[in-house]
């Protein structure tokens, strides 16, 4: 590989927060146990949103409130709606 693309992709993974796996899984009660690993990782890297169409953890989204657990769709709705926010305040 030359040393270029070598050097790119290092910055380009630079740039991005990687979260170690947590030593426990979240305390909210949720159908998949699987999941509880998956809510612990967002909120241990204080994510804020958590983007997913799994059902289990969208039925949950009440009772998480660090973190806004939406769909795809939701979300894609979520960026038009700030963007038309930013654009109507220019």
């Amino acid at each position: 590989m030359p040393a270029e693309t070598i050097s790119d992709t290092l910055q380009l993974l630079r740039r991005y927060h990687m979260e170690r796996i947590p030593t426990i899984p979240s305390n909210i009660q949720i159908r998949d146990e699987d999941d509880r690993w998956v809510l612990a990782s967002a909120i241990n890297a204080k994510a804020e949103v958590l983007i997913t169409g799994d059902k289990d953890l969208l039925d949950i989204a009440s009772k998480v409130k660090k973190l806004r657990i939406i769909t795809p769709r939701g979300f894609w709705e979520l960026v038009q709606k700030k963007l038309s926010q930013a654009l109507t305040a220019f």
